[in-house]
């Protein structure tokens, strides 16, 4: 219940001030992949994301990030509320099948945070079960879309 208030609290203050939803450094156009529709800045969530994300195109994607926040089409991740909207228990996370499984680093791309692997792909979606239940119970991860 306590996730729910706080959920419901964030929202509340963005809603009230959406300037602090405009405030976001997005830095420029330097990604490789920058002005092609899909905002390729892991510090997004939302369905314009694209299907790779890595950590060195963080702040590289401006223009695109940009135009897809103010579409509506993706938001910034932010940890705080992401954490507390995870519940680790109603997860499926799969099974250990992906490539760098093991690793202690989750590489689920439906995931956030400091126990995440630098590069992450749809293709391992629910492919590391083991190591993104532990950092979802660590509390080093939280969902994407919370």
């Amino acid at each position: 219940m306590r996730s729910l208030a706080l959920v419901v609290a964030t929202t509340a203050v963005l809603a009230a001030h959406p300037a602090l939803a405009q405030d976001i450094a997005y830095g420029d156009d330097a990604s490789e992949w920058a002005n092609d529709g899909e905002c390729d800045d892991r510090r997004f969530g939302g369905s314009a994301m694209s299907a790779v994300l890595l950590l060195e195109n963080v702040g590289h994607d401006a223009t695109d990030c940009r135009n897809l926040v103010d579409s509506g089409a993706i938001r910034p991740w932010v940890m705080a509320p992401s954490l507390a909207a995870t519940q680790c228990d109603a997860i499926e996370f799969g099974d250990d099948s992906g490539t760098f499984s093991g690793d202690a680093e989750c590489d689920d791309i439906r995931f956030e945070g400091i126990g995440m692997a630098s590069q992450l792909s749809r293709e391992f979606l629910s492919m590391d079960a083991t190591d993104c239940r532990a950092q979802c119970d660590f509390g080093t991860i939280g969902l994407r879309e919370y």
